[in-house]
């Protein structure tokens, strides 16, 4: 799952300690240097020393290149550990911006890859992706207010209780034009 920018956003500080932690395990699990997975993940050294010590604001598709160079997935990397009494139903806040904005991971599946994620855009808000690995889509449902697909074909408007399927292996972003926060529902497929 490769997620763009947002803006005056950022990645929580829980969720940049989180995927440091893990990816330095990882990385250490495979005995690996800091440049062999640089590499790897086309990243430069500083920054993915900086990842690992929680001292970055990496993009999410940054997180997404360093999880495929660990043959793992963006939410392996980013929801915590299950808990053995129950299913953990608050997810992981992996994006906020200052107005408001956020997007919560909900959950994962592994084969096939499936993510589930519940998103608010406060009014005027937008976040901008950056593509997913080919062939990759999202289902979007709008549980409230109305949301904005901005694809290359032109803007998609999807209303509270619609519905749309877009591929997501190209530029595309979320927008809110409306006057209340639009909630919405992601499901992510082959990212």
């Amino acid at each position: 799952m490769s997620i763009g920018s947002g803006g005056d956003s950022h990645a929580t500080q829980q969720f940049v300690t989180r995927i440091g932690d893990r990816i330095r395990a990882l990385r250490k699990e495979r005995a690996w240097s800091v440049q062999r997975l640089a590499d790897a993940a086309g990243i430069s050294r500083r920054m993915l020393t900086d990842v690992e010590l929680g001292q970055a604001n990496p993009s999410l598709a940054t997180v997404d290149r360093i999880a495929r160079a660990l043959d793992t997935d963006f939410a392996a990397l980013a929801l915590p550990a299950a808990d053995p009494a129950g299913p953990k139903v608050e997810g992981t806040v992996v994006w906020e911006a200052v107005d408001g904005s956020r997007a919560l991971l909900l959950g994962a599946t592994r084969q096939p890859r499936a993510e589930l994620w519940r998103w608010t855009l406060a009014p005027g808000g937008r976040y901008d992706a950056e593509p997913d690995r080919a062939g990759a889509q999202e289902i979007h449902h709008v549980l409230a207010g109305r949301l904005t697909l901005v694809l290359a074909t032109g803007p998609q408007v999807v209303a509270a209780g619609q519905s749309a399927v877009i591929a997501s292996d190209q530029d595309y972003a979320y927008r809110n034009d409306g006057s209340e926060p639009a909630v919405f529902m992601r499901v992510v497929t082959g990212a």
